[in-house]
């Protein structure tokens, strides 16, 4: 599997699509290091699917360019298509086939000779757990089954490339779990891997890099810690033992700490970030004692206080003023729309 000389998989530059008069994607740039996990990283009607789908030649760039390991993603579609393989958000396998049927068609489809596509479904059906399931229907799989099966279809011939879009949506944390533990083991063959995704643990668990995408633009690109350290040295999370004394303490963190405090759903929870350092010189430890202090002597009890990393949570909402969940009234859930509708037709 031989990356481009630049040692990049992709690379785009001013990246646009528009669907009338919503730009989805607004002047994306991406340079993603072959042979790793790349998290692009963004709420519903970010633009993630709609910048899938223009690498991966099923849609045409309004503007700008692409590169898949050198190849134009316009001009040069047959090769990139030879390369990449794509995984969408919903399963691409015939219901009504069993496992075994559906990975030895689409084997045969491939240029897989008959024993061949045999012993390659055999194979996967081995490798992602789902040997007991191979001769059942795949309309009587779980949610986590199908997006294994979906998966080992798109590997059936190991690509250079492999698009995940959204993968483990609608699953639960054991599936999840499943899913991760095949992407560390398809990036382990040299394959790489750009997953979208709106869960930040799972951008956190999997990519190397993260590109967090807001209404069609990249507003932030880096290593995880690169992103997490780009809004402050850490969190201060506390939980109070009364709940009713939580307002007070908001307004005595954001005084002590001179940063927004974020009430958290448990009612006795609060998170502040810190940054690398205060105007009088203190680090992040010592703005957290002082604001221990300060709680303590305005008669406050806290329960349980820790300082740690920011989380990709917080690294979001710092940078876009929402949380991934959120859908834009007057751009986003627009471009939502457009997303949803382009993978129906795909």
């Amino acid at each position: 599997m031989s990356a481009h000389p630049s040692g990049l998989a992709i690379e785009t530059a001013g990246l646009v699509k528009t669907f009338g008069t919503t730009r989805a994607v607004d002047g994306v740039d991406l340079s993603v290091p072959a042979g790793t996990v790349y998290g692009v990283l963004g709420p519903n009607g970010a633009g993630k699917t709609t910048t899938v789908k223009m690498l991966a030649t099923l849609l045409r760039p309004d503007g700008g360019q692409a590169h898949v390991f050198g190849h134009d993603v316009v001009r040069e579609a047959d090769q990139v298509r030879s390369r990449v393989s794509l995984t969408g958000q919903y399963a691409s396998v015939d219901e009504d086939l069993t496992g075994t049927e559906n990975l030895v068609l689409l084997a045969r489809l491939l240029g897989h000779g008959k024993r061949a596509a045999q012993l390659r479904a055999q194979q996967l059906l081995e490798a992602f757990g789902l040997t007991e399931a191979a001769g059942k229907q795949v309309k009587h799989y779980s949610g986590g089954m199908r997006r294994r099966i979906d998966i080992a279809a798109s590997i059936l011939n190991t690509p250079d490339l492999l698009f995940l879009d959204e993968p483990t949506t609608g699953l639960d944390p054991r599936s999840r779990n499943h899913v991760w533990d095949i992407v560390r083991a398809v990036v382990a063959q040299g394959t790489t891997v750009l997953l979208t995704t709106q869960y930040l643990d799972e951008a956190d668990q999997l990519a190397s890099r993260i590109a967090v995408i807001d209404r069609g633009k990249v507003i932030a690109e880096g290593t995880k810690g690169e992103l997490k350290s780009s809004v402050g040295a850490g969190s201060v999370h506390l939980r109070l033992r009364d709940p009713e004394q939580r307002p007070q303490a908001r307004e005595v963190l954001r005084l002590a700490l001179d940063a927004d405090v974020q009430l958290e759903p448990d009612p006795v929870a609060l998170t502040a970030r810190v940054g690398t350092g205060s105007a009088n010189g203190q680090g992040a430890a010592e703005q957290a004692a002082r604001a221990l202090a300060e709680l303590a002597r305005s008669g406050i009890t806290v329960d349980n206080f820790s300082l740690g990393q920011p989380s990709l949570d917080e690294v979001f909402l710092a940078l876009t003023g929402h949380d991934t969940q959120a859908r834009d009234t007057d751009g986003a859930a627009g471009t939502a729309g457009h997303d949803t509708k382009d993978e129906a037709a795909a």
